[in-house]
C-alpha cells in the first residue's frame, strides 16, 4: 500500500481521501484552512464541505504542507484550479519518484496553462497525472459506483494511479490523453454554467439535450486544436462528465448559471456560495483560448458575455437559436 498526501480538503479531496483509505493507503489531508482542519481533526467530519463523511481516526490531518507533502508516494493535488500555482510553491523539494495527481478542473488566467502544465513547471512530466470524470463528491463518498478516468504521459504512471484508486465503487480507466481527458474535465463547467442560464431562463429539456451536445462539438473543436484527440471527448472526461455536470443538483456551477438566468448578478451569486465553481475563472480562459486559436465557440462566448459584460441571459439564448444555418459540423 502506499502513502498519499490529499493537497485541498475540500468536498473532493475530502472524498478521495476516503477512497485511498478504503483501499488501505495511508492518507494525509493538508489545507490552507487551518480551522477547517482543526474540525475535522477534533471532530472528524468536514461540516463544510462533505458534512455526511465520517473521517477515519487513521486519516491523519496535518496543517504544516512541508510535512504533509514529505515522504508521500501520492500528492493529490485537490485544491481550485486558480490556487495551484501559489500552493505548490510552499512544497519543499519531492522526491523524483512521487506521483503527482491533479484533480482540478480549470485552466489558468492569464497564461491559460491547464494544471497538469502548471504541474509540469516544477515536477517531471512523467510523474504527473490528472484524474478526471463524472464523479460529484457527494456521491463517491456513499460508495455510488463512479467511473473516472486517469491519464499521464506516462502510460505507467496513469496504471499507478489507476491501482491505487481503482474499487468496486470507484472505477478507474486509464489513458494517454492528457490534453483531451484535462480540456474535457475544464470545458465541461464552462458549458454546466450555460445550462444552469438555460434552466434559470424557463427552457426545458430539448434545450439543455441540444446545449450540451453542440457544446460537445465546440469542445472538440477546441480540444483538438490543442492537440488532443476527438475520441477522447466522447468519454468520461467528455460526454460524460458533462452530462453529469449540466444535470446535477450537485453541480455548483450549473447552480450558479441557473441563478444569473434568474435574475441574479454574478457577484450576488459567489457571495452566496461556500464552494468554488470553477467554470467562472474557465469561461474567461476558454474564451480567450479559442479567441487566439481562431476556434468558433458560440456557447462558450455566449457564456463569457452574460457572466463578464452583463448580457441578458434571455438575449443570450435568443442570440445562439438565430444564428447563421450550418451543417452539423463536428470537425
Amino acid at each position: 500500500m502506499g502513502k498519499f498526501a490529499i493537497i485541498g480538503s475540500g468536498s473532493w479531496g475530502t472524498a478521495l481521501a476516503k477512497v485511498l483509505h478504503s483501499n488501505g493507503h495511508t492518507v494525509t489531508m493538508w489545507d490552507r484552512d487551518e480551522k477547517l482542519l482543526e474540525t475535522i481533526r477534533n471532530e472528524r467530519v468536514n461540516k463544510k464541505y462533505l458534512p455526511e463523511f465520517d473521517v477515519p481516526q487513521s486519516i491523519i490531518v496535518e496543517a504544516d504542507i512541508r510535512k504533509a507533502v514529505r515522504d508521500q508516494d501520492g500528492l493529490v493535488i485537490a485544491v481550485p484550479s486558480h490556487g495551484v500555482r501559489s500552493v505548490i510553491a510552499n512544497f519543499p523539494e519531492v522526491s523524483s519518484e512521487t506521483v503527482v495527481i491533479s484533480v482540478a478542473k480549470g485552466i489558468e488566467n492569464d497564461t491559460l496553462l491547464r494544471v497538469s502544465q502548471i504541474l509540469a513547471e516544477r515536477f517531471a512530466e512523467d510523474r504527473v497525472a490528472v484524474l478526471s470524470g463524472p464523479s460529484h463528491a457527494e456521491e463517491v463518498s456513499r460508495d455510488i459506483p463512479t467511473l473516472v478516468v486517469s491519464a499521464s504521459r506516462s502510460r505507467e504512471t496513469a496504471r499507478w494511479v489507476q491501482a491505487a484508486f481503482m474499487s468496486a465503487s470507484f472505477r478507474v480507466y486509464s489513458h494517454h490523453d492528457v490534453v483531451g481527458v484535462e480540456m474535457g474535465g475544464a470545458l465541461k463547467n464552462v458549458v454546466a454554467v450555460a445550462a444552469g442560464i438555460v434552466d434559470g431562463v424557463g427552457a426545458g429539456d430539448n434545450t439543455k439535450a441540444a446545449l450540451i451536445t453542440r457544446a460537445l462539438a465546440e469542445i472538440t473543436r477546441l480540444g483538438t486544436k490543442l492537440g488532443a484527440d476527438s475520441l477522447t471527448f466522447a468519454g468520461l472526461s467528455g460526454m460524460g462528465d458533462l452530462i453529469v455536470t449540466c444535470m446535477s443538483k450537485y453541480s455548483r456551477n450549473r447552480y450558479l448559471g441557473e441563478q444569473i438566468g434568474k435574475g441574479k448578478t454574478l457577484k450576488q451569486v459567489l457571495s452566496e456560495m461556500v464552494m468554488v465553481a470553477e467554470g467562472v475563472r474557465t469561461t474567461r480562459s476558454a474564451y480567450e483560448l479559442a479567441s487566439r486559436h481562431g476556434v468558433e465557440v458560440p456557447i462558450t462566448s455566449e457564456a463569457y458575455h452574460v457572466l463578464f459584460e452583463g448580457k441578458d441571459p434571455k438575449q443570450a439564448v435568443f442570440d445562439l437559436m438565430t444564428r447563421a444555418a450550418k451543417g452539423e459540423d463536428w470537425g
